[in-house]
């Protein structure tokens, strides 16, 4: 394959309704969950974007965003140092986007395009129902505080309460 031939290949490689994210999305919306697609004002502009449950997903390419896991990854073997410093910066964005991310209070999820091929992709969908229907329940449990026997339980408005005499004007 010749240099040019090479970019070409590369030039049509989509971002979006790529066979792994169409995959992803037949799944949940069977069971009912409703979701957004590359939410242009989250970080990242994720691959759909759960606003009941406040969480999003990223579906992401092996090579692109170097899943190391995967025996699908490998470095081409030309131009090596660019195609490092290129995945390396897809790494740091992703980190720093779910960084973000976490801190609007979003939950992240990212399902790697080797968890959806057909040996594991039942197992994985069957994850993520599980681990959304954990986040729903979690986000909205009722939680209770209690107050350590050590702290006075007096409020803050109420006076000491003086026991023994009393001076009376």
């Amino acid at each position: 394959m010749t240099e040019k031939q090479h970019h070409c290949y590369k030039a049509t490689i989509r971002s979006k309704n790529t066979k792994p994210k169409l995959l992803l999305r037949k799944v949940p919306f069977c069971r009912g969950f409703r979701y957004r697609l590359n939410h242009p004002r989250l970080p990242g502009h994720p691959d759909l974007v759960l606003r009941k449950y406040r969480t999003v997903i990223f579906v992401n390419g092996c090579f692109w965003h170097g899943y190391e896991n995967c025996k699908y990854f490998r470095l081409p073997k030309t131009n090596i140092d660019f195609w490092q410093k290129k995945i390396e910066r897809n790494k740091e964005r992703d980190k720093k986007e779910q960084c973000q991310l976490a801190a609007m209070g979003w939950h992240g999820i990212t399902i790697w395009e080797c968890q959806l091929k057909p040996k594991i992709r039942m197992q994985t969908l069957e994850s993520l129902a599980y681990t959304l229907n954990h986040i729903y329940l979690e986000d909205r449990k009722v939680k209770t505080y209690e107050i350590p026997e050590s702290v006075n339980n007096l409020m803050a408005a109420e006076p000491k309460p003086s026991y023994g005499k009393t001076k009376h004007p």
